[in-house]
Order: structure tokens, then C-alpha cells, then sequence
């Protein structure tokens, strides 16, 4: 017995589409994080600013990775804040050296009008 019934299409329902979606977009909001990042002022020095003021003191670190040398001694990073009171500081940065360094850098001299930062090429 063959059913000779005319096939009859039904129309598609998008509603447990839509819901899933909002379901989808749901769990991505509560799982993700919202967090704020620190930031660190740069300035970067203009061609033919005004005349160079007189530097009294200065120091060369070098930073790597996982070494930081000041003037030659190597320290550790905690206490470069404490040896450098006033002045310039002129940072090379080793190959091997990553921003995240470098920004542990920049904050421990945060705040001090004293002192000069001058990130070298």
C-alpha cells in the first residue's frame, strides 16, 4: 500500500535557532573577562625642540631578559629605583628583551619628575 498522500512542506521554525543564539551569546559574556590594563605616559621626543636643558647625571642600562646591568654592574630590578636618584637614564634593550620587561621598567621610575627615561634603538 503505497501512500499517495501529496508531500506537504512544513515551514521551518527559527525559534530554536534564535534561542540558541541567545543562549551562545550568553555563556560569552559571563566568560569572558573584563579587566582593566595599567597604562605608562610615553613621550617621545621631537626633532628641534627647545634648547636641551643641562643633564647633571646619567646612567646605561642595559636590559635583557634576564639581566639588567647599570653602568656596567649587574643588579636586580627592584633595586635600580634606589641607585638612580636623578638625572637620565639611557635603557638599550637587548635582543632578547620583551615589552613586558621593559614596562617593569618604566613603572619603577613612574612618577619621578627627577628623572629622565630615554629608550634607546
Amino acid at each position: 500500500m503505497r501512500n499517495t498522500a501529496p508531500f506537504v512542506r512544513r515551514p521551518v521554525s527559527l525559534t530554536p535557532l534564535i534561542d540558541v543564539i541567545f543562549l551562545l551569546l550568553l555563556f560569552f559574556m559571563l566568560s569572558s573577562t573584563f579587566s582593566t590594563f595599567g597604562e605608562i605616559e610615553l613621550s617621545s621626543a621631537a626633532a628641534g625642540s627647545a634648547a636641551p636643558s643641562e643633564v647633571t647625571e646619567r646612567a646605561f642600562v642595559q636590559l635583557g631578559a634576564e639581566r639588567l646591568v647599570l653602568n656596567g654592574t649587574p643588579m636586580a630590578l627592584d633595586d635600580l629605583a634606589a641607585q638612580v636618584e636623578a638625572g637620565q637614564v639611557l635603557v638599550s634593550l637587548d635582543a632578547d628583551a620583551s615589552a613586558q620587561r621593559l614596562t617593569d621598567l618604566l613603572v619603577r621610575f613612574r612618577g619621578r619628575d627627577e628623572v629622565s627615561l630615554v629608550v634607546l634603538e
